[in-house]
């Protein structure tokens, strides 16, 4: 042991000598070697630094005490997330967080027919907003399919949630001004009117075009406690969404990701809609121009590219895989579902 420790003495005053020969022959003002190694280190952190905080994610982190999966409402159960299938192709809100576009008119033309959007002086319903209606079309589909197995009555259009289990379902954070917020979420939803016309096959083979129009809510009413606080919301499904579920025996809708709710920025979440759409489990391809037309956006073209462009390279949606490639008439954004992606990189 003594011998051990002899030679790591012999080693420790070899090296402080070798320090000492570089500090005396260098030149005044050159930084001894180390130095110019920790320098580049502090340089290398910080480009690291900023190359990571020019990527910002697409989804914010959970609130605390978020379990999506222990998620229960009384008599109404723990059930998944469903969004109805005929307007996920269109933004029948606002994607900006900042513009109320109070008054204003968004009108799509589609191969089938056409969507027009009209916002009242509450501002247009936003897509945060719209949360509300993907959780009330969640229960009545999961209502209706308890009723199909003889298990519960056939439901109503009205839905009769409590307020904390609104901000859990969408996955917001239990506090006053999320409550809060909910009465205003209910009043642009009440205020806002989407006019659908489409042209589809009967089931005896006739073509036939429906024109239909209501708000995303028919109506609403907001129970509050003695110190103000929303605790019960009651609002009722327009009557075009609650047909497409309660007829017939599969309900037109699809199933979103519980992750949904964690996008941030609005044309995420409006490429996530549209994904599940289009690509569903497999791939799908949109050109940016008719991206940019179906967004609603108030924007420029080169505008909506760019957050476009942000919300590709960040590609951290859930379930789909996002790149940008090159089409006839300009760029397009190409959407993968992620698991069919085989070993081989190919769509399986």
């Amino acid at each position: 042991m003594s011998a051990l420790i002899q030679a790591l003495e012999r080693a420790q005053a070899r090296a402080a000598q070798a320090q000492a020969r570089v500090g005396s022959n260098s030149l005044p003002g050159p930084k001894p070697i180390h130095g110019l190694n920790d320098e580049l280190a502090e340089h290398l952190r910080e480009k690291s630094k900023r190359r990571s905080s020019d990527q910002v994610s697409n989804v914010r982190r959970p609130p605390t005490g978020d379990q999506q999966a222990d998620f229960f409402v009384p008599a109404l159960y723990d059930i998944g997330t469903k969004d109805s299938r005929s307007i996920m192709d269109v933004a029948v809100y606002r994607l900006s967080k900042n513009k109320t576009r109070a008054g204003e008119v968004i009108h799509y033309v589609l191969p089938d027919g056409h969507v027009t959007v009209s916002a009242g002086p509450a501002g247009m319903a936003s897509v945060w907003d719209y949360d509300l209606v993907i959780m009330a079309v969640s229960h009545l589909t999961e209502a209706m399919n308890r009723h199909h197995d003889r298990r519960a009555d056939k439901p109503g259009r009205v839905f009769r949630p409590h307020v904390a289990d609104v901000l859990k379902f969408v996955r917001r954070s239990d506090g006053g001004k999320q409550k809060d917020d909910l009465v205003e979420t209910c009043i642009r939803l009440n205020t806002t009117h989407v006019a659908v016309q489409r042209t589809k096959k009967t089931r005896n083979g006739r073509m036939v075009t429906v024109s239909e129009g209501e708000p995303l809510i028919s109506r609403y009413k907001v129970i509050a406690n003695a110190n103000g606080k929303p605790e019960y919301l009651e609002i009722e499904l327009a009557d075009w969404m609650y047909r497409e579920i309660v007829e017939g025996r599969n309900p037109d809708v699809l199933t979103v990701h519980p992750d949904y709710f964690l996008i941030d920025p609005g044309i995420g979440r409006f490429i996530y809609r549209l994904a599940r759409r289009a690509a569903g489990k497999g791939e799908a391809t949109w050109s940016f121009q008719l991206l940019f037309e179906r967004s609603g956006s108030s924007g420029t073209l080169k505008e909506f590219s760019r957050g476009l462009r942000r919300v590709i390279e960040a590609n951290d949606l859930p379930e789909y895989l996002l790149r940008e490639g090159l089409g006839q008439i300009g760029p397009v954004l190409v959407m993968t579902h992620r698991d069919s992606i085989g070993r081989d990189g190919q769509i399986v």
